[in-house]
């Protein structure tokens, strides 16, 4: 009996999305690799949306605004201290991971996955922050009042996260696939007692980066993810099939997570392809309004349905306090922002010509393609 999951074999059609992968990864490298005044907000609203997403499927709620705050360094809009202190957490970790794993000579052991976790969960010591758990875990599913998953024995822990590591040495299939099974063993092996799904999702990124294609902030798939979260668990679930069994099947596992990569990957390139077209459009507007061109970062924000604050229009633009104030209300003079709240939480919302800007982008976008039309449905049909 295999000590960890191995990697099944690809079929014909895994090797076509696996090219549509590359292909689409290439092409948003491409992109990126010349200067485009949009590419800093791009970075910051995808890792905010990863933020959201894999905190989300632990069941923290996490607003676009909260995970974007967490990004900018701002305090949280609506976050209770015990969610603001998970949505922090994992930002530090992926932080790391985010600028050390495409270092050369990174490598990544039993004690870089506890320091990540004690990155992740140093907030609360009661999880053993950096400690594989002492004993059996359980996952519950407390809506059916049952226990869905049972980890391996925790004397077994970890020479599993031994062989892990090892296997992202020695493993020769390609990253994507390499990147899916670091994810699916981390998480079927459970080593701690809390933590087990974002690190997991951290581990992928962390992979993924280390391919030095695709700038590691654009290869994540946990917004995907967190945007499915109910297929997510049903595809570990028909995996793991309610404990640890490393001799089953992870076919289905790769094919999943090859799909939130294809999927991925065609929501960023048609965000990169509005975003070309929303600053095409501003600069019309900017200009033709009598405003400031630094406005533009900020209208850039709202069309695309972020909320404008102050202190995140200062650092982007670099101006003073008073300056930036006189900035926002200029746009809403003009009609373009909308402005809520009183002084000390007020932002500023897309408003009028800017409004329908986005209603019109969010109206022409195009439809993405379903590499595998059927996973789904299977996967439903197997939860019964």
């Amino acid at each position: 009996m295999p000590a960890i999951y191995r990697t099944p074999e690809t079929d014909l059609e895994d090797t076509g999305v696996v090219t549509e992968i590359h292909d689409l990864r290439d092409s948003l490298a491409m992109m990126l690799r010349t200067p485009r005044r949009w590419t800093s907000g791009m970075r910051r609203t995808t890792q905010a949306r990863a933020i959201q997403g894999s905190n989300t499927i632990e069941g923290y709620t996490v607003t676009d605004q909260d995970a974007l705050a967490a990004v900018d360094d701002e305090p949280p809009m609506t976050a209770d201290e015990r969610t603001w202190s998970e949505i922090l957490g994992y930002r530090r970790m992926m932080t790391y991971v985010l600028r050390m794993a495409p270092e050369d000579g990174f490598t990544v052991d039993s004690q870089t996955l506890r320091s990540l976790h004690f990155m992740l969960l140093e907030h609360d010591l009661a999880v053993d922050p950096g400690r594989f758990r002492p004993g059996s875990i359980y996952v519950r599913d407390e809506a059916a009042d049952a226990t869905v998953y049972e980890g391996p024995p925790a004397d077994d822990v970890p020479a599993l996260v031994d062989e892990l590591v090892y296997s992202l040495r020695t493993d020769g299939a390609d990253t994507l696939v390499d990147a899916a099974m670091a994810h699916l063993n981390l998480v079927m092996i459970h080593p701690f007692k809390d933590g087990n799904g974002r690190m997991a999702r951290a581990l992928q990124t962390l992979v993924l980066a280390q391919d030095h294609v695709l700038e590691p902030t654009f290869s994540s798939i946990e917004e995907w993810l967190g945007n499915n979260t109910d297929d997510y668990y049903r595809v570990l679930a028909a995996t793991g099939q309610g404990s640890w069994s490393p001799q089953n099947s992870a076919d289905l596992w790769i094919k999943f997570s090859l799909r939130a990569h294809h999927m991925q990957a065609q929501t960023l390139r048609r965000r990169f392809d509005e975003a070309e077209g929303i600053w095409s459009a501003l600069d019309e507007i900017v200009a033709r309004s009598g405003l400031n061109e630094r406005t533009a970062d900020a209208l850039f924000d709202a069309v695309r349905g972020l909320r404008v604050v102050r202190p995140t229009y200062v650092k982007q633009s670099g101006v003073e306090e008073q300056t930036a104030s006189r900035d926002l209300r200029a746009l809403v003079r003009a009609g373009l922002l909308e402005a809520h709240g009183q002084t000390r939480g007020r932002y500023y919302t897309a408003a009028g010509e800017l409004q329908d800007l986005g209603r019109q982008i969010r109206a022409d976008r195009p439809a993405l393609v379903d590499p595998y039309p059927w996973l789904i449905g299977e996967l439903r049909r197997l939860s019964g």
